[in-house]
């Protein structure tokens, strides 16, 4: 059953935000981590010893945990060419239909970010940025017991719309068909059956077979996510993509079967995801409470939707809908969802989210698949701060500095001035030659 909180017991449980290591003692989390790694390991540390095997062993550590974790023995961790091609040619025709048009809708949205370079003398000389692409990408695409092609299609796209020349992919090993088909329909030939924080380490740090990256994207259950914060300086990361999150606000004009489908939709990801409704609305939150009862009992991850409600979901009763944003800015959701009667007005409280989805047509599940914004989104309340995948996230902007004679003499001994206030006496000497007429 989904719970009912009020809003001081939801702001100490349910809407309390916590660091990402918390969350590797929740039930269900620890697994066989002490069978494999022995007694008090933590996920933590067993991450940290997965990391620094593959960085010393390469391609030997990589097939031994490939064994250990996955209970696969492979030949090769490099997915053929011909592989990808079948997997593509295999699709059903209106998957491949589906697949075909999400990838056009994402190019498109993703064509229209803008990636600007500028230049002015407005300042003297001539200043200015430009904007050059990451050599190197890695993407990490979740498999397991719910792959993902559409996570792979979300965070390629926009890397090669952005210009980056080399894309490479790893997933679990043996890698789904859909993921494969869509690696290929993405022009992606550089595909790897490696998973989990192995994959990462294989990404940073390079193997014999897989080459070293300049940045990883995508998302991954805990595991991934604590490796990507360990890699993190010697590779650029998209952001520590923890467990996924919906947030829905709604009133009494919302139709409860499509609130109760929607939080189901969230919660079979994972049994650490978070689906939470806000309503001022007692007679919404029982009915939608109904409900969730009613569409489980036909739904195959029952038992995964079933932990993710009882540990990290529920209904909040609010007082107002204003309240109910405020709320939802103080969390920062991944995901918003305004199911209200004018969420245009509502929308206009709103600053921390990573995607906002505005009615009832615009189901956060169409935002996961076709709609075209890419649904790598920022978790854990980093939407505060962070944005979702685009294409500003596989650019770097370079300075461009070009100062002439004129503003060289006139900034020098300004820059000299700031330079004696930090003490930094070869700094000095750097700006006041500059003043000299003999050495310029």
């Amino acid at each position: 059953m989904l719970k009912l909180y009020d809003v001081s017991t939801a702001l100490n449980t349910i809407l309390q935000r916590s660091p990402l290591q918390s969350l590797t003692h929740l039930p269900g989390v620890l697994g066989n981590i002490e069978e494999i790694f022995g007694q008090g390991v933590t996920p933590t540390q067993a991450v940290t010893k997965i990391l620094e095997s593959v960085r010393k062993e390469g391609d030997v550590a990589l097939l031994q945990w490939s064994e250990r974790l996955d209970h696969v023995q492979l030949n090769s961790l490099r997915v053929s060419t011909e592989k990808l091609s079948e997997a593509y040619k295999a699709l059903p025709s209106k998957l491949r239909e589906a697949m075909s048009n999400a990838a056009n809708r994402i190019r498109a949205y993703h064509h229209r970010q803008p990636m600007p370079s500028w230049e002015t003398d407005e300042l003297g000389g001539r200043l200015g940025q430009r904007l050059t692409a990451i050599d190197k990408v890695g993407i990490y695409v979740p498999g397991g017991t719910a792959p993902l092609p559409s996570s792979l299609l979300m965070s390629a796209i926009p890397a090669q719309v952005a210009g980056v020349r080399s894309l490479i992919v790893c997933t679990p090993p043996t890698p789904n068909t859909n993921i494969l088909a869509a690696a290929y329909l993405c022009g992606i030939d550089q595909v790897y059956q490696i998973g989990g924080a192995q994959a990462i380490a294989a990404m940073a740090f390079g193997t014999q077979s897989v080459p070293k990256v300049d940045k990883i994207v995508g998302p991954g259950n805990l595991f991934v996510t604590l490796a990507k914060q360990q890699v993190y300086g010697l590779v650029g990361l998209d952001g520590l993509t923890g467990p996924t999150e919906t947030l829905i606000i709604a009133d009494g004009t919302a139709n409860p079967t499509l609130v109760a489908a929607d939080l189901l939709a969230q919660a079979e990801h994972d049994i650490l995801a978070s689906a939470i409704l806000l309503t001022p609305d007692r007679a919404l939150a029982k009915a939608v409470q109904l409900e969730v009862v009613r569409q489980m009992e036909s739904l195959s991850r029952a038992d995964t939707i079933a932990q993710s409600l009882n540990c990290r979901g529920g209904v909040v009763i609010t007082p107002d809908l204003n309240t109910a944003a405020d709320l939802a800015n103080q969390y920062a959701p991944e995901h918003l969802c305004l199911f209200v009667a004018n969420p245009n007005a509502l929308v206009k409280r709103i600053n921390n989210a990573g995607g906002l989805f505005l009615g009832e047509y615009s189901c956060e599940v169409l935002g996961d698949y076709i709609a075209g914004p890419s649904h790598v989104m920022p978790t854990g309340g980093t939407a505060r701060f962070a944005s979702p995948l685009n294409v500003l996230d596989f650019v770097k902007i370079t300075s461009m500095i070009a100062l002439d004679a004129e503003s060289t003499l006139h900034l020098s001994p300004l820059a000299a001035e700031m330079a004696r206030a930090e003490s930094l006496t070869a700094h000095v000497m750097a700006a006041t030659l500059r003043e000299a007429s003999d050495v310029l």
